[in-house]
């Protein structure tokens, strides 16, 4: 186990940084504090399992990584507890809502509309079930650009869904 002072030294060192990594993922201010204090405290629990081939802030980020997808799993089990049935289905779950005839139908309407490459990365993706891998070398470009342009195209969707919806009540 880690003594106060390493703790402390350790917290000094890297607050700020495995705090802003945090924040690129979670982009809500009081949750990226509350899983920085969290990846801290797991730390200083686990310091023992520690292993030196890895440096103290890769540790702690991959630390705070494992939090935030912990977290997200739960509160999305959660949400889709809370969700009424005739609701927009949520960003994480717009896949499965493809498997829903309506839901389908609605979400080709859309990506009818949708303009290129977010209409055919997400078709592809969705419809097509490729891997990102695949996707990136049919248009000649990197695994990256694939997630961001199909992750972009998901979150369009959610947002027209979402107002679609709106406009109905």
């Amino acid at each position: 186990m880690i003594n106060g002072m390493d703790y402390e030294k350790l917290y000094n060192s890297y607050f700020m940084q495995v705090y802003s990594f945090v924040m690129t993922l979670a982009k809500n201010k009081d949750l990226a504090e509350e899983l920085t204090q969290q990846t801290f405290y797991k730390a200083m629990a686990a310091r023992a399992g520690f292993g030196k081939e890895a440096g103290e802030l890769t540790w702690l980020c991959a630390i705070a990584k494992n939090l935030f997808y912990d977290e997200m799993r739960r509160q999305k089990h959660l949400a889709a507890e809370a969700l009424p049935e005739d609701g927009p289905p949520s960003g994480e779950d717009i896949e499965k809502a493809a498997a829903d005839a309506d839901t389908a139908y609605r979400i080709h309407v859309i990506l009818h509309h949708m303009e290129e490459p977010y209409k055919e990365v997400f078709s592809l993706r969705v419809f097509g079930e490729l891997p990102f891998a695949r996707i990136a070398s049919i248009f000649g470009k990197t695994e990256s650009w694939a997630r961001v342009t199909y992750h972009r195209a998901r979150l369009k969707i959610k947002e027209r869904m979402e107002k679609d919806y709106e406009s109905t009540m």
